[in-house]
């Protein structure tokens, strides 16, 4: 049927959206509610996506930046993004009931920073300053045991006490290409470093970024569905601007500049991996209102990864 509607064709990535850590990290929160009954406390955002964290409100959870703002008698759940070892001992020592919602390949790297210094080793980390996930793993390890390490200017000026007893981890949501540039300017300098047992950066934040690769050079445009503080989402965007195609970051449907859209007749789609698959519909959806949409799915990896619940909610699942 004729339509006087501009032709968009929409190219979808694949994977996107969730992940298995985000998952799990979701259905603590709601088993949680479900074992306690509302409220119940979870210290930061679960995870950055201002949707699912709204949603989780609505069934009882309240966020707080902080464990002291927790009520006595509450239980509180700790973000997937990992925290400092004083956070759970903090708990404990006021007695509060806490489920820890660390994505499981977080958690891996904690545990390599521990057994790094344990050997002897300084750690230099590669991460964003600030994020959640660096703030933790720091906190794995006592002070002056780490230095970040956050470009490849950074990698080339870092000048570490003992050259001979480096070793380096990387946050798990990096940009693949930038951290291998960072990874090869720290191995040239120092070729004693030792590298991680496998691959830090996780599964999902590496098939998503190939995902975007794969479509955007088919595409003048992509929009990627997540947050600003989400680190895999804005590197998607920057996967995406360097593949060619201009690309940029959105919350929601309502945030599309259909300006910005003016002469775009092939849109890549994708969404972070703290983002609902109900977000990339309800893009898609906006878009049918304004354009003439043929929708394309690209046949990407398909992600099987599931992780394990803590001890006592397994049961209530």
């Amino acid at each position: 049927m004729p339509t006087d509607k501009p032709p968009l064709t929409l190219h979808i990535a694949a994977p996107r959206g969730f992940c298995a850590g985000v998952d799990r990290a979701i259905r603590i929160v709601e088993l949680a509610i479900e074992r306690y009954g509302a409220p119940v406390y979870v210290r930061h955002e679960i995870v950055h996506n201002r949707f699912v964290v709204d949603r989780l409100k609505e069934k009882g959870a309240v966020f707080v930046a902080e464990l002291d703002e927790v009520p006595d008698g509450f239980p509180v759940v700790f973000s997937a993004h990992g925290v400092p070892k004083t956070v759970p001992a903090a708990a404990r020592e006021r007695g509060l009931d806490y489920l820890d919602a660390t994505c499981p390949l977080v958690s891996k790297v904690h545990r390599q920073a521990e057994r790094l210094v344990e050997g002897g080793r300084h750690i230099l980390f590669i991460g964003h300053a600030g994020h959640p996930e660096v703030i933790g793993t720091f906190g794995q390890v006592g002070e002056g045991q780490m230095t970040l390490v956050e470009t490849a200017a950074d990698a080339a000026a870092v000048e570490p006490a003992d050259p001979a007893s480096l070793a380096y981890l990387t946050q798990t949501t990096l940009s693949v290409d930038d951290t291998a540039e960072i990874i090869g300017i720290l191995e040239r300098r120092f070729p004693a470093i030792r590298a991680p047992l496998g691959e830090d950066i996780c599964y999902a934040t590496s098939n998503r970024q190939a995902a975007v690769k794969e479509i955007a050079g088919r595409c003048q445009a992509v929009l990627v569905i997540g947050a600003p503080n989400s680190s895999n989402s804005v590197r998607l965007v920057e996967v995406a601007q360097r593949e060619g195609a201009k690309a940029r970051l959105i919350g929601r449907a309502s945030d599309i500049d259909l300006a910005w859209l003016e002469g775009v007749a092939s849109l890549g789609i994708t969404a972070g991996a703290s983002a609902p698959e109900v977000l990339v519909r309800e893009v898609v959806d906006h878009l049918r209102a304004h354009f003439d949409v043929t929708e394309t799915q690209s046949e990407g990896i398909v992600e099987r990864m599931v992780f394990k619940l803590p001890r006592g909610l397994e049961a209530a699942a």
